[in-house]
């Protein structure tokens, strides 16, 4: 029976630095150009070479065909000894193998050696210089092989006297062109250097600008932020100086979508309809900051926060954050409901050890008939106020806040009263709950306030379920509202309270139409107000 071995985790490949691959993909390009280029003149250096010495002893041999002196000698007989000392200078002045001037019976005039002279010229190639022809050749004469160049010699009289062949050894031509390879291989150390030099001064500005990271560092950053900016509730939008959209996350692309007429990509420019993204051209214009503005666009209040993104004292963009109010708002009025909730049962508790020891007190005093009537008393109200509102309210967040909201209007002096007909099942959308609460916070708190001067007032509560809605119905005899104003109390700002008030019956119709209800209010002055609101509900537990 054989074990098994345990699974072996593949080696995870270190990533390549900035300057290795900054340095291989330059110096590779390097390389490959100057060997290139190179290559290229290395293979034809030798044509180039020789091309050269030819031109040089070509140039060397008509200086010397158009010579007056040169010219006279060649009248004269071959031992005069006129030619041989030009040629002998000349030779020894261009590194010349041989510099020879012929009559036109091909006998020589000079020679390196002066026994020569007066001989005949050895080869044939130059004959069609005899013939009024330049030509070049390689040949092997009295010396060892060179590369021969023969050019005719005219009179005044355009005659031709004679001819002048300038001869370059081909071992000096050897020599050359593997000096001129030798510069090539310099050149090409020199090159790579100047490219090491450049390819480290690229490094380090690359790694200036990038701040020292590498590209695997900048690939997990930029993964993280993505991920961050996707995750975050907060829309986020960055533009940059000519206004083109240059980040956008998914929360800002899904606020734009809810309550814009043209949601913006990236690469776009900022819309000039859009109103909520006009604090953005404000930065990048006039480099203003908002901070928590409030912007009302297609009934939803949103908080946003923008800033101008500057280099120095340039401005090169603004970003702009934003989110909607309604979600805060539902926040707060969940947490006040359970901070509601909680004081009630700490009411109940206080008031509970109260009656525990009047029951002990009794006890101790034996006073056993008051006893069992306290405690039935007790059992009785606690049947009538929390056995009731447990019956009717199964929700027991809505029922621990209206409990609450049953002893503040007592402490005011008040009754709230729920109708026999409540029937309220659980929910689990806290969405729902959240703005039931809401509905049920400001209507009540309204009705409190209304009764302020009118002691022993009645708030009515009704909660009915059916067919998947709910009516919510709260009423109070109070002082009313003139008919005048009923059209403006859901307005923001509207109010008879004073200042900073009036945002309560705006906030609850606004989120009562985000679910898709209505609301709805009836009154009639110093008789009674009634709001009466619709919401969708979900189907909960009715047992």
């Amino acid at each position: 029976m054989t074990s098994q071995q345990p699974q072996q985790k593949p080696v995870r490949k270190r990533p390549i630095k900035l300057s290795t691959l900054v340095t291989l993909m330059i110096g590779a390009v390097i390389v490959t150009v100057l060997l290139s280029v190179h290559l290229l003149y290395y293979v034809q250096i030798e044509n180039f070479t020789k091309m050269h010495l030819q031109d040089k002893a070509m140039a060397v041999a008509r200086t010397l065909a158009s010579s007056p002196e040169i010219q006279h000698a060649l009248s004269l007989p071959a031992e005069s000894n006129i030619i041989q000392p030009i040629a002998a200078q000349v030779k020894d002045r261009d590194c010349l193998l041989f510099v020879t001037i012929i009559n036109m019976q091909g006998i020589r005039f000079s020679h390196p050696n002066p026994q020569n002279i007066g001989k005949h010229f050895v080869g044939e190639d130059f004959i069609p210089a005899l013939k009024g022809q330049e030509n070049v050749s390689v040949n092997h004469g009295v010396l060892v092989e060179a590369l021969r160049v023969f050019t005719p010699i005219y009179n005044a009289r355009r005659q031709q006297i004679g001819v002048v062949a300038v001869g370059i050894s081909l071992d000096d031509v050897t020599q050359q062109i593997t000096q001129s390879r030798w510069n090539i291989l310099w050149t090409v150390l020199f090159g790579a250097l100047v490219g090491l030099l450049g390819i480290f001064i690229l490094v380090k500005a690359l790694k200036r600008i990038l701040f020292g990271l590498e590209p695997y560092e900048i690939s997990t950053l930029f993964e993280q932020r993505q991920a961050i900016l996707e995750s975050i509730k907060e829309g986020v939008i960055a533009v940059d100086e000519h206004s083109r959209v240059t980040l956008i996350n998914k929360a800002a692309r899904h606020l734009l979508q809810e309550t814009a007429a043209e949601t913006p990509l990236t690469g776009d420019a900022i819309p000039e309809s859009s109103m909520m993204l006009s604090h953005l051209r404000e930065a990048l214009h006039n480099g203003t900051a908002w901070h928590d503005e409030k912007v009302n666009v297609a009934g939803r209040v949103l908080i946003s926060n923008t800033v101008p993104v500057r280099s120095g004292q340039r401005i090169i963009g603004a970003v702009c954050t934003f989110r909607d109010k309604t979600e805060v708002s539902q926040l707060m009025q969940r947490m006040d409901g359970m901070v509601n909730y909680v004081d009630a049962l700490r009411e109940r508790s206080h008031e509970f050890m109260n009656k525990l020891h009047v029951i002990l007190g009794l006890l101790h005093m034996k006073n056993f008939t008051r006893l069992e009537e306290f405690i039935l008393k007790t059992a009785n109200n606690y049947q009538l106020e929390i056995g009731a509102l447990q019956g009717k309210i199964r929700s027991p967040v809505i029922a621990g806040f209206l409990l609450s909201k049953i002893d503040r209007a007592k402490s005011y002096g008040h009754k709230l009263l729920l109708s026999e007909a409540c029937d309220l099942p659980d929910n689990g959308s806290e969405q729902q709950t959240a703005v039931l609460i809401t509905v049920l916070g400001n209507l009540i708190e309204n009705a409190i306030e209304a009764l302020d001067h009118q002691p022993q007032g009645e708030i009515h509560v009704m909660l009915h379920y059916q067919n998947g809605w709910l009516a919510c119905e709260v009423s109070d005899d109070g002082p009313g509202i003139a008919a005048d104003r009923l059209t403006s109390i859901f307005e923001r700002g509207f109010s008879s309270k004073g200042e900073q008030r009036g945002v309560g019956l705006f906030l609850v119709e606004q989120q009562i139409h985000s679910l898709g209800g209505t609301v709805t209010v009836e009154s009639e002055p110093e008789v009674y107000t009634q709001f009466l609101v619709q919401l969708p509900w979900g189907k909960g537990n009715h047992t």
